[in-house]
């Protein structure tokens, strides 16, 4: 593993230094609209042209690429999310917050696909694994050294602002001076939903859900501590405490995931997250068992992405997993754009607090639909025939998730082969 990590430290570094900027950046809209006197409904709208961004940002880089190369693409991306993040302070309007958010949501989408190009590029069939495993905790670890970084500063005044601007500006260093050939980008054209449905009812219905859960968490969470008086500092452990769940309970459900089935574990884990966040939503004064709710309900969103992942392809021959994949990725990308502004109209309804019922409900239907799906389709494929469990995090680009799906197929054929094998 060492071995491996000196190969991509710098690009990895450069991770995790793109994910410091874009983590603080997230909580401070939060935490400067509630200063600022945004309302729920607007901060939604807000939180919501991230993720259309992003979905565009997906689609369109690639094209990008292949135009004018990586190094340009990545450079020019990256000097927008600069200049947009300084410019939240200065342009303090909904309606100026929500085109940069889309304008912050498409560069950082196409920094990711251009990162992961070249961080694939690096690794081996042999290393894949390690890689990207080690690349999703980077992006984790990137997002909760955030929240520590956002104590450090007054959301009220530019400092912050500033700080992640220049995070993200330094974090183009390492990975630019690391790189030394120019992957190609051949992104898998996106499996119409339909047949994705016809094919995998529950992963294509619980991971548009899903992206709903996960945008509400990330972008709506430090509107709902503004908005009940937490402090700064609060807010921070807050967001920190979602995250770190993440990254707690990956291992431990990935594991279950290659030895039970994934339809009675999705079950399981999205049935915690509901009840965790009816914890949450009576909890109105206990500070620890809000801590407590969000580390369980952060804890199984990202593991319930890779499980949907996982779940789908197992149903898929491996030529369609690709195509899959973008599929997959676009529906939690609808989900993400949905889920913020839902939870915005309930809080501006039913106060602040209608945070955690939302989340509540989205984790409850998810349960029970994979029970009724179970019900239509009683047969369940042998753990020795499922595809590797890989824990890809919900802010990959398909890049990653592609290849994540090509490493689990590869390295379960594999399994099955030893196995096999007298």
């Amino acid at each position: 593993m060492v071995n491996v990590l000196l190969r991509v430290w710098a690009l990895l570094l450069g991770i995790v230094l793109i994910m410091l900027g874009n983590g603080m950046h997230f909580t401070l809209i939060g935490l400067r609209g509630g200063i600022e006197g945004f309302s729920s409904a607007e901060l939604a709208v807000i939180t919501s042209s991230y993720f259309v961004g992003f979905l565009s940002g997906a689609r369109f880089t690639p094209l990008l690429i292949r135009r004018v190369g990586h190094v340009r693409v990545f450079a020019a991306l990256g000097s927008f999310i600069s200049a947009g993040l300084i410019a939240f302070p200065l342009l303090t309007e909904p309606w100026a917050w929500t085109v940069l958010r889309l304008l912050v949501g498409f560069c950082m989408s196409g920094i990711y696909v251009v990162a992961e190009s070249w961080l694939n590029d690096a690794a081996t069939n042999e290393t894949r694994g390690k890689v990207l495993s080690a690349y999703m905790i980077a992006q984790t670890l990137g997002i909760i050294g955030a929240q520590g970084m956002l104590t450090l500063g007054d959301a009220a005044t530019s400092v912050l602002f500033i700080c992640a601007s220049i995070l993200v500006s330094i974090s183009f260093a390492p990975i630019l001076l690391s790189v030394a050939s120019v992957p190609a980008v051949d992104v898998a054209r996106p499996m119409a939903l339909s047949f994705l449905f016809k094919r995998s009812p529950l992963g294509t219905v619980g991971i548009f859900l899903l992206g709903s859960a996960y945008a509400t968490q990330a972008g709506m969470g430090a509107v709902f501590g503004s908005q009940i008086g937490l402090t700064a500092n609060s807010i921070a452990l807050f967001i920190a405490t979602l995250f770190a769940g993440a990254l707690i309970l990956q291992y431990p459900i990935g594991w279950l995931s290659d030895r039970m089935d994934r339809r009675k574990l999705i079950f399981s884990a999205a049935f915690i997250g509901g009840l965790s966040c009816a914890v949450g939503w009576v909890a109105h004064d206990g500070i620890w068992s809000l801590m407590a709710a969000a580390f369980f309900a952060g804890g199984v969103t990202t593991p319930l992405y890779a499980l949907f992942l996982a779940y789908t392809n197992d149903s898929l021959s491996a030529s369609d997993m690709p195509a899959a994949s973008g599929g997959l990725v676009f529906t939690f990308g609808l989900g993400a754009i949905t889920g913020p502004l839902v939870t915005g109209w309930v809080m501006q309804w039913l106060g602040p607090f209608a945070f955690w019922l939302v989340l509540s409900a989205i984790f409850i239907v998810i349960a029970f639909y994979a029970v009724y799906c179970m019900t239509q389709n009683p047969v369940v494929v042998p753990t020795e025939e499922t595809e590797s469990y890989l824990g890809v995090v919900p802010t990959s680009s398909v890049v990653a998730v592609e290849a994540a799906g090509e490493w689990a197929a590869e390295h379960a054929e594999a399994e099955r082969e030893a196995t096999d094998t007298p």
